[in-house]
């Protein structure tokens, strides 16, 4: 049985991807990291589902949900770095603002949809997404305030959904235009 999961993409990341052209288009690869400047996907496993998500102005966006293929560095990242000057990985150039320089990084291949920052989560979802670590134990999203998020900081990470709010990112994350 495969796993959804909530990875935050900060405001540096989705203005690089604005910035890049990136809007519309579908990554190939996601970086994960040993840092908390880039959250590990070391709990991730081929199949599962990540939900990138975005704050803006105390709203939370779906931007893209990714299909884990693999966790493997593979030809199309290019050759690895000679030097700590080289870029880590050569291949993915295009999508680099999604860490790839990051501390320790690491290439998660995934097939995702197009970069989008039009949908939103709604308030009342919001207030009842909830996320479970491995022993079951549950807990929901801090400072949600009138169906608006005051703080991120608890969005910020690498984090199991539970099975019930899995199912509600993917419906919007299916319904979007």
């Amino acid at each position: 049985m495969s796993d959804a999961f909530t990875v935050l993409w900060t405001q540096d990341t989705c203005r690089a991807l604005r910035r890049a052209g990136r809007v519309g288009e579908r990554p190939p690869v996601a970086f994960s990291g040993v840092h908390t400047s880039l959250p590990a996907w070391s709990c991730a496993r081929a199949g599962d589902e990540v939900y990138a998500l975005h704050v803006n102005r105390c709203e939370v966006f779906v931007v893209s949900r990714m299909r884990v293929i693999d966790m493997e560095r593979a030809d199309c990242c290019g050759t690895a770095p000679a030097t700590w000057q080289a870029p880590s990985f050569p291949g993915h150039g295009d999508w680099s603002m999604l860490g790839a320089g990051g501390c320790g990084a690491s290439a998660v291949h995934v097939d995702a949809t197009p970069v989008r920052f039009d949908t939103r989560i709604p308030g009342d979802l919001l207030a009842t997404l909830t996320w479970r670590n491995r022993r079951g134990r549950t807990r929901n999203l801090k400072y949600v305030v009138d169906g608006r998020l005051e703080h991120s900081v608890s969005l910020q990470g690498f984090y199991r959904l539970a099975p019930d709010s899995a199912d509600a990112l993917a419906r919007l994350a299916e319904s979007a235009p």
